[in-house]
């Protein structure tokens, strides 16, 4: 175990008992997974020989005036806080444009820590001090005009590529986040993994990083396609909810769990969802037609 690794989770151990010693009630702090610093302090104790995932929450905030609700998503990389920390602040009571200064502003404002500094207390606290400007901008932006124009949104639908998806809890993670964040589409596990996630753009971007981020490698998107809407967007959608594809697989590999998944069941699924045309961009095979 490198010294640098070790310490840092001791101090991410020691920041996360502030956390619940500041937030007791249920619900306050939600760990993605509740396991996650059992893990860590059984790596530090020698009981665990590999790295314990990193440890991700959301908290949630609430603001006396206004009365609104903040969630802070955090992620720890394992060598925060000698590494720089993951936070993004959302609310439903911001819009996109005030949900992203207010990133912008809380990003530059824990850029100034130096390495080694704890720093997930101190954006709690500028949160507290700081946001309530962001959502009394937007209530002035949104004030009744007979001049207003139609607000246009960024609609965005990705197609990823991965080698494989197998594992359960990145299933499970894949899901959860799609849910949380009110994309569609859908996760087609085996080998290949394909996901299809739409909605709006921010919405996707969000999804995009956190299912790659810490560590998937094999993964990219290989398509996007983006569309203006003046509405909700769901005129735009191919697909009505976000849920997992289970296919066919070919061939038996015993306990390897190294199986294809059909694509020509795949190929069928994009047709009926009027996507047919993604895959050759996919897989670089042209599909034949239904009647040929």
């Amino acid at each position: 175990m490198s010294a640098p690794v070790k310490e840092s989770l001791q101090l991410q151990l020691l920041e996360m008992e502030m956390l619940f010693s500041m937030f007791p009630n249920q619900g306050e702090v939600k760990l993605e997974d509740v396991n996650v610093l059992r893990n860590v302090k059984r790596y530090l104790e020698g009981t665990r020989e590999a790295l314990p995932p990193n440890i991700e929450f959301v908290i949630t905030l609430q603001l006396e005036e206004p009365k609104v609700t903040i969630d802070l998503q955090v992620t720890m990389p394992h060598s925060y806080p000698y590494a720089a920390l993951e936070l993004f602040g959302r609310s439903s009571e911001l819009d996109r444009q005030q949900q992203l200064l207010l990133n912008n502003s809380l990003t530059s404002y824990i850029g100034t820590f130096d390495p080694g500094e704890l720093c997930v207390c101190a954006a709690i606290q500028w949160l507290q001090d700081n946001s309530a400007s962001y959502f009394l901008n937007r209530k002035l932006t949104y004030e009744p005009s007979t001049q207003t124009k139609p607000v246009k949104n960024t609609f965005l639908r990705m197609w990823i590529y991965s080698h494989h998806i197998y594992q359960q809890d990145l299933r499970k993670k894949i899901l959860e986040v799609g849910k949380r964040l009110d994309v569609t589409g859908f996760c087609m596990t085996g080998k290949p993994g394909i996901i299809c996630v739409e909605g709006f753009k921010d919405h996707c971007e969000e999804f995009w990083h956190t299912i790659r981020y810490p560590n998937w490698k094999h993964i990219s998107c290989k398509h996007a396609e983006s569309m203006e809407t003046e509405g909700n967007g769901e005129d735009l959608r191919l697909f009505h909810s976000f849920e997992e594809l289970l296919l066919e697989a070919h061939g038996d590999y015993g306990l390897r769990n190294d199986y294809h998944m059909n694509l020509g069941q795949f190929l069928e699924f994009l047709r009926k969802h009027k996507s047919e045309h993604v895959f050759q961009i996919l897989f670089g095979i042209e599909s034949k037609s239904s009647g040929s």
